[in-house]
């Protein structure tokens, strides 16, 4: 029996593009007031997946490459620092600066139909849990109300595919993988990451949305407001699936 329904976040519950481009903007303007030394040599590029900052700092600190959240507040200070900020300002200025992002970056704008939708998975009674690679808080958006608990990367230690934030939500609820289903958009990270824990998968594959090859899952969706209809005919098929 299916008691639980598990949700990856970005861009399966909104897009994450323009939430970054404008946390990032408004990061930079905050940064161009209160660290000009940052800005003066440095580009927002910099911190951007692919640039030699970045690299540089992975290959200092490889144990935070799960991260997103360590990556750019690294970043920050280490620019900093390198702009001629003493390490203790750089250490403030790197976290004031992270603070400002996160608040410019919960600032999502939900795809159609995901909070009725959530909204009815909450009605027919099942568990709703956020299992992200992303340093989103989903309590701190408008839908927060509707989820019971969350794991990212950052509290788990490890990034999708990695088993282990599936297995902590299992351990978190107490249930079984036959009685999760796991939704996201990602073929890999989400789909086939679900599936080799043993849990129900549904791909979310809205329009404009690209992959090479099609995710091996359960159940796909074109449609946020079709998830409720396809997760109760999961749940019917659900008394036959046992793992030990």
């Amino acid at each position: 029996m299916i008691k639980c329904v598990t949700f990856d976040l970005d861009d399966t519950l909104w897009a994450v593009d323009p939430v970054i481009h404008q946390a990032n903007k408004t990061l930079w303007q905050w940064l161009e007031e209160n660290a000009p030394l940052f800005t003066a040599c440095h580009r927002l590029d910099d911190m951007a997946e692919g640039s030699a900052l970045r690299g540089e700092l992975l290959a200092a600190m490889p144990e935070i490459a799960h991260s997103v959240s360590l990556i750019r507040i690294k970043l920050l200070e280490r620019g900093c620092i390198a702009a001629g900020y003493r390490e203790v300002e750089a250490t403030l200025l790197a976290e004031r600066a992270f603070e400002v992002f996160m608040q410019a970056r919960h600032q999502v704008e939900l795809f159609e139909h995901a909070q009725a939708m959530l909204e009815q998975l909450r009605r027919d009674g099942y568990i709703i849990g956020a299992l992200s690679n992303g340093n989103a808080d989903v309590s701190q958006t408008l839908i927060g109300h509707l989820f019971d608990f969350q794991f990212n990367a950052d509290t788990v230690g490890h990034a999708k595919p990695h088993p282990q934030m599936f297995t902590q939500a299992l351990h978190h609820t107490g249930l079984r993988p036959e009685q999760v289903v796991h939704i996201g958009d990602h073929p890999v990270n989400d789909i086939q990451a679900a599936r080799e824990v043993g849990m129900w998968t549904l791909w979310v594959n809205l329009p404009g949305q690209h992959w090479p090859r099609p995710a091996r899952a359960d159940a796909r969706v074109s449609c946020l407001s079709e998830i409720p209809v396809q997760v109760a005919r999961l749940a019917s098929q659900g008394e036959g699936r046992v793992t030990l």
